[in-house]
């Protein structure tokens, strides 16, 4: 019998550890090491400045989260900038595009 195994993700082979884009982990690593420039530079003597101090991998941790159906929090956001950003054409070529032609001749 002529069966093939088709891995169900063949992309995940390209990422690094199978999460992470060479993008993803250049911003996850600069908003760690912001983290802890603002931890070694910033006296953290108040709530406020400690979120101050963590919010930079805060952010970056949550833009490379991983996210179903999307890469991560990053590509969804990047979608959804281009969505609204470009003009929408969609041209219909469905199933009754050609009984609409009929009723309209």
């Amino acid at each position: 019998m002529n069966q093939y195994l088709i891995p169900a993700n063949t992309k995940k082979g390209e990422l690094i550890f199978g999460l992470f884009r060479t993008i993803d982990l250049i911003i996850l690593g600069s908003g760690v090491s912001l983290t802890v420039l603002f931890m070694l530079l910033v006296p953290l003597t108040s709530t406020g400045l400690v979120v101050f101090a963590l919010s930079p991998a805060i952010v970056c941790c949550c833009l490379v989260i991983p996210v179903p159906n999307y890469h991560n929090m990053l590509v969804i956001i990047i979608e959804a900038v281009e969505f609204f950003s470009h003009r929408q054409r969609y041209i219909w070529k469905g199933w009754c595009a050609i009984s609409d032609e009929k009723d309209k001749k």
